[in-house]
């Protein structure tokens, strides 16, 4: 039983792409700690899960995503010439079907999502309408995802004016903010060799997960249109790596900027550097990863809950 006066406690879920899923694991630490946030917001990947989180189905999409494998992920990937490589059509509607499919306004606990206005490089609130809709928006990553049209407005990505929300959960009650940034950790990391990736996956043969990996490598082979430079011998780097290595460079200097003008009362900061731009199949490695943060920085938010 909170106590009457007991401060509100403001969840900001960052953006972070397949990084996201560390999101579940920082949520269940909280819960088995007794800690219940009031209000969660998020960006991007932080949205979707915040959304679910809000919704009662964190049970339900913690369970699909431990089971995702490389050749769900690809199956999610409608492709388009547009204005982003993929549609994202797929991935909402299978989210409608399965997890969240409502007004904001009926969840059980207020959220929010963040999205970008590509036009006027302004940060959009989404605190009304269907949850799937502003999800949609909130992770429109520019050049991946195709920009949604809402309210005459084209949105992207909201990673790319607010990483992490804190300012949202401040404006919308919140008196404590726990703020999680999936990125802190991550410069360089896609130009440079990663540290050895984490053994098979649970549930899946060692030679499954080799196809699995061998399967994601001829993708984002084929989606980077590798070039040898011959004078030098040198390999440049791959499209998708440049464009993740842009993006984390883009949001880490970003979120700092923010947490400095915006600070959060209490950072959690999950090490997930090993963890690329599309390894959704890849969970159990960022959920453990979420859990682990949450115990590292659980006395400094005991210290401010007694406070």
């Amino acid at each position: 039983m909170r106590k009457p006066s007991a401060p509100r406690i403001g969840l900001a879920l960052g953006s972070g792409s397949a990084r996201g899923w560390a999101h579940i694991g920082v949520i269940r630490a909280l819960a088995d700690a007794g800690v219940e946030p009031d209000i969660v917001c998020g960006t991007s990947i932080g949205a979707l899960v915040g959304a679910a989180c809000v919704a009662g189905n964190l049970d339900q999409l913690e369970q699909w995503v431990r089971s995702l494998r490389v050749q769900t992920v690809v199956s999610f990937l409608d492709f388009s010439l547009g204005s982003g490589l993929i549609k994202g059509d797929k991935l909402i509607e299978f989210f409608r079907r399965h997890f969240v499919d409502r007004d904001i306004g009926e969840l059980a606990r207020p959220f929010g999502a963040v999205a970008t206005d590509l036009q006027r490089g302004r940060e959009v609130w989404l605190r009304e309408g269907g949850v799937s809709d502003a999800v949609r928006a909130s992770i429109a990553l520019p050049g991946l995802f195709t920009p949604v049209l809402h309210d005459g407005r084209w949105l992207v990505d909201g990673g790319l004016v607010n990483p992490v929300p804190v300012s949202l959960c401040r404006a919308m009650g919140a008196d404590l903010v726990i703020a999680v940034d999936l990125n802190a950790d991550l410069l360089g990391r896609h130009l440079k060799p990663g540290p050895a990736r984490d053994g098979p996956r649970p549930h899946a043969p060692p030679e499954a997960d080799a196809r699995a990996d061998g399967t994601m490598a001829r993708l984002q082979h084929s989606m980077s249109q590798r070039l040898l430079n011959h004078d030098s011998g040198a390999r440049p780097p791959a499209m998708l790596d440049v464009l993740a290595s842009s993006i984390n460079i883009m949001q880490v200097l970003i979120t700092r900027s923010r947490l400095a003008g915006e600070p959060a009362d209490m950072m959690v900061t999950p090490l997930l550097a090993d963890l690329g731009l599309m390894d959704f199949h890849r969970g159990d490695v960022a959920i453990d990863a979420g859990r682990r943060a949450v115990e590292v920085a659980m006395p400094q938010l005991q210290r401010h809950l007694q406070g």
